[in-house]
């Protein structure tokens, strides 16, 4: 089965399942669906950050500083944070992804989904998924911060990025 043809849980404004779609399409029709970001760090407090490959579905290419996707059908977004953020770093026994907020991401465009924000400490040997990141590397904010106008950025995890440290000034 491709990543087109996963099926989405399809929510409503209050994020209430209102239906089920294949990835694929929902993608196409601008179906809100669910999903999660998680923003790793090492041991020693550095971000990951990646380029996703050419073939991803969507925002092919571009950096990203978290790891993430959609929350298939049935899945709660707890589930989906510890299963993306294991399959996209390339390891396993990951401790459960920490909470943090959610919002409702809406590009103006037609493309939107509910995005529910985590974060974890991965102190374990990364592996990724060739198929989802062409280059990675652990950064320190400094660099992060450097690079924010230097590289293309995915601009769901931009708006989650700004929303994050919002957020983080409020606590």
């Amino acid at each position: 089965m491709s990543s087109a043809d996963e099926i989405l849980d399809i929510v409503d404004e209050n994020d209430q399942v209102i239906g089920q779609s294949p990835r694929g399409r929902a993608y196409a029709e601008g179906l809100r669906h669910r999903c999660v970001f998680i923003q790793a760090r090492d041991a020693t407090g550095r971000l990951f950050v990646h380029r996703r490959t050419p073939t991803k579905l969507v925002f092919p290419s571009l950096y990203d500083m978290w790891v993430g996707g959609v929350v298939g059908a049935g899945e709660s977004y707890d589930e989906a944070a510890l299963r993306e953020a294991e399959e996209e770093l390339g390891v396993s026994g990951l401790p459960q992804p920490v909470f943090l907020f959610k919002f409702l991401y809406d590009d103006g465009a037609g493309q939107t989904w509910w995005s529910s924000v985590y974060e974890v400490r991965c102190e374990l040997a990364v592996n990724p998924q060739v198929e989802e990141v062409a280059w990675y590397g652990f950064l320190d904010e400094e660099e992060v911060q450097r690079r924010l106008a230097q590289w293309e950025w995915v601009p769901d995890g931009l708006d989650a990025y700004e929303r994050l440290r919002e957020f983080r000034k409020g606590n």
